[in-house]
């Protein structure tokens, strides 16, 4: 929301009413004048919509009070750049925010419509893919809770990622048509639009005497229209600014062409506009795929660094002190090409020395980095980057310049150094290293696990940290308390209410006081009730959806996260195996009633993910279809991932699955979700596991499988993964009966390459971890026998997981790097 232009005072209304009398009348009120229908005939789509807007105005008193605030007080504001926002359904969010959950109930019951119903209708935002794009949300909402002045940049798919279905245990991935009937919570802000340029030429403008200035004359340009959703902090104190950007094209219709007949060809311009806004990570194996990530990753950086240097001029003369008004957050290397233009809106447009505009820019961004694969720090082909976009890539070589300079002068660095700090890679093909680019023009980039940020300095960043050595810092990952905690578990957070009161709903970490009960035998029970109570709601969905049984009796194992092979799917599938064959060879003995639940979309193009995911159902149908296992094990793979599927079985879980190869996670989110509500964790020391162990304790968490160092000596010494399965009988069973066909009969070298690749090099360590993962299930299993011990560990879990709150690192973020 912007500054009004006008300076002559307005009377503002005042706030709107919370009594239930009045907002029914409201909700009435926009049934029949908002959405023209009758309320005897309206569907509970229309009631959805009608509400919808009676709990925005309320947001909007807020909203507009937090920008007026945020203006008289000057205060520095931060900017939070990210291709993805995972925000999922907003109106449970909105209400339980603002404190009118039971209010709006009753408001609607005394219509006569129930919001349970209503609340569930509501489309999932398809803004996002996973871990990054949720953690973005739960940000945004922290942000506002601890009263932050914030806006949120990204982008306004008009599908965002696909929709998956199964067919034949396959995934089919359909277009997620969330926006189909509109979008009640978003503003149109026309006002603020952009013209990006992709392609053309630059220019050299400037004589013999003056000092040469850099026109880029775009070939192409389409207009970037803002989207506003506001965000809403705990209690409504604050409420801030999600703004997406809509691609439009300058000229909707070629009409000339129209009129002669070309019809196709008369849409082309804007047929082209709408693909930048079409979908979320469009393929990019092939190069018309690559080419449209990297328009997508300018358009959105571009027009939010427009629209963040006109809000600072809006106040001040000029942008000397841009980075002690402004802080922008870089979420990944997807924006990681703001730093270059906003060097080109500073020199080129704003005529600001090249030096100065470098040191305003560099104070100005941070940068989150997420991986510490290689392969997911984005590069672009030089031969693309500089046909697309001509002057950033002169900014990059200028840019390279100074800071080769400064490692060759300075640091006395040698060549293999220069190479690896260098913004350019030079082995093969030249490519634009993104992930250098946002180190160099940032003053912090922060890993989001303590573990992840002691690797980065020795790994993907190591000569970069010893050029810069004070740059790295960490920021462990936090998740929303409201969002995944009292809202998707509203039993349990009615228990810790009766426990302990009400302080943590405003400070997570006084969670700890639950501890006392963990041994108290009452409590327990009632917690065991809670976590029944919620496997049951997930038995409904799961047999509603499809067709399957489940016993909420069993033990609900649960990995919900996107399909990767270093995320390690696999391992506990070949693990599923393994115990399939040994309950059928030894029926004698007392089995754990198990359920193996599995969630996840996997990336269009990666072809390992996909034939996972197919392996998973091809394995439930056996093993489900089999008497002879006699319910003992079932394995289910639920389709479309999403937060709202999320909201039910994260509460359901006994067993949180965080098994990824060590050294290969950043932080996980997930594994703080399922912790907080009372998950007992199987997994490795990695990402964040290692700071969860610290906090839950020793005694109540599974750790297993080597560490990442182990895990770095065995990669450097070689691996020989057939020695290791030839020494395990289960293993070898397991993957001979995968391999052979046993759970493909229509195609039995179906899974024969995947299978292969573990026998060959078993790059994410599933044949050397195997052993100790089927360990660590049998010592789950002898807890789960306990419950007295389990329902005392899992209520640890949730006591001490308070510190993993978003509040908790949105603090951090804001003392130690954004200054605000």
């Amino acid at each position: 929301m912007d500054k009004p232009s006008s300076t002559v005072e307005i009377p503002y209304p005042a706030p709107r009413s919370s009594r239930p009398e009045i907002m029914a009348e409201e909700i009435i009120e926009r049934l029949t004048y908002r959405i023209g229908k009758d309320a005897k005939v309206a569907k509970p789509h229309d009631w959805l919509t009608a509400t919808i807007l009676v709990v925005r105005d309320r947001i909007i008193d807020r909203w507009m009070e937090s920008t007026r605030k945020a203006y008289k007080t000057g205060a520095k504001r931060v900017y939070y750049l990210s291709l993805e926002f995972l925000i999922g359904r907003l109106m449970r969010d909105a209400v339980s925010n603002l404190g009118l959950m039971s209010e709006i109930r009753d408001a609607l019951i005394s219509l006569g419509v129930d919001i349970d119903v209503i609340a569930g209708l509501e489309p999932d935002a398809a803004l996002g893919n996973g871990g990054l794009g949720r953690l973005a949300a739960c940000f945004m909402e922290s942000m506002a809770t601890v009263d932050i002045p914030a806006y949120g940049y990204g982008i306004r798919y008009v599908h965002g990622l696909f929709r998956q279905q199964m067919a034949d245990g396959w995934q089919v991935e359909l277009p997620e048509t969330w926006l189909a009937h509109g979008n009640p919570w978003e503003f149109e802000r026309r006002e603020s639009s952009y013209e990006i340029g992709y392609g053309g030429a630059v220019e050299t403008v400037g004589g013999y005497e003056d000092t040469p200035r850099y026109v880029w004359k775009p070939a192409e340009r389409v207009i970037a229209m803002a989207y506003d959703t506001p965000i809403v902090g705990w209690r409504g104190n604050r409420v801030n600014t999600l703004r997406l950007w809509s691609a439009q094209p300058i000229d909707p219709i070629l009409l000339d062409a129209f009129n002669a007949g070309d019809h196709i060809g008369a849409l082309r311009e804007s047929n082209k506009a709408e693909a930048l806004t079409r979908v979320l990570y469009p393929a990019d194996a092939n190069p018309a795929g690559q080419e449209l990530r990297l328009r997508q990753e300018f358009f959105f950086s571009s027009a939010s660094l427009q629209d963040i240097l006109r809000r600072h001029l809006q106040q001040y003369p000029d942008f000397t002190n841009l980075h002690e008004k402004v802080s922008i957050q870089l979420n990944d290397t997807h924006p990681a090409i703001s730093i270059t233009e906003m060097m080109r809106l500073l020199v080129d447009i704003h005529g600001m020395d090249f030096q100065q505009a470098w040191e305003i820019t560099r104070e100005t961004f941070s940068y989150t980095n997420h991986t510490l694969l290689p392969e997911a720090l984005e590069s672009w082909p030089v031969p693309l980057f500089e046909r697309l976009l001509p002057r950033h890539m002169q900014l990059v070589y200028a840019i390279n310049a100074l800071i080769l300079v400064e490692a060759r002068k300075q640091k006395s660095f040698s060549d293999t150094q220069i190479r690896s700090i260098s913004l350019i890679d030079e082995g093969g093909e030249r490519r634009v290293r993104m992930g250098n680019l946002a180190f160099v023009g940032s003053h912090s980039v922060n890993g989001v696990s303590a573990l992840h940020t002691d690797l980065m300095k020795v790994t993907v960043f190591s000569d970069l940290h010893k050029l810069y050595p004070t740059r790295i810092n960490n920021k462990t990952n936090g998740i929303t308390p409201r969002r995944w905690l009292m809202q998707c578990n509203p039993g349990l957070t009615s228990l810790i209410r009766d426990a302990i009161g009400d302080k943590f709903l405003d400070d997570t970490q006084a969670l700890t006081e639950l501890e006392k009960f963990a041994d108290d035998n009452a409590f327990r029970e009632k917690f065991a009730e809670v976590k029944r109570a919620n496997k049951i709601q997930l038995a409904n969905l799961v047999g509603s959806r499809m067709g399957i049984r489940l016993d909420p009796s069993a033990l609900f194992d649960i990995q919900i996260k996107r399909i990767h092979e270093y995320k390690r799917q696999l391992l506990n599938i070949v693990e599923a195996v393994a115990l399939y064959d040994q309950i059928r060879s030894h029926p004698e003995l007392d089995w754990v009633p198990r359920v193996k639940l599995f969630a996840g979309k996997a990336a269009p193009s990666y072809h390992n993910a996909k034939l996972i995911i197919k392996l998973a159902n091809d394995v439930a149908r056996v093993i489900n279809n089999d008497p002879s296992v006699r319910g003992l094990l079932k394995v289910v793979f639920v389709p479309n991932y999403n937060v709202s599927l999320a909201e039910i079985m994260v509460p359901a879980a006994d067993l949180s699955e965080q098994i990824s190869t060590a050294g290969m996670e950043a932080s996980g989110t997930g594994n703080m979700k399922f912790g907080l509500n009372g998950a007992l964790t199987i997994g490795t020391l990695d990402g964040a596991n290692v700071e969860m162990k610290e906090h839950v304790g020793d005694d109540n968490i599974v750790i297993f499988g080597m560490t990442a160092d182990e895990v770095q000596k065995v990669r450097d010494e070689g691996h020989n993964p057939r020695a290791v399965i030839e020494k395990s009988p289960e293993l070898a069973q397991a993957l001979n009966a995968i391999a052979s066909g046993v759970f493909s009969p229509d195609d039995r070298s179906r899974f024969s390459a995947l299978i292969d690749g573990i026998y060959s090099h078993d790059w994410f360590m599933v044949a050397a971890d195997f052993d100790a993962y089927a360990a660590a299930q049998r010592t789950v299993d002898q807890i789960w026998t306990d419950p007295k011990s389990w329902y005392s560990k899992t209520i640890l879990n949730t006591a001490r997981m308070g510190w993993f709150s978003s509040d908790r690192t949105i603090r951090q973020y804001a003392s130690e790097i954004w200054r605000a």
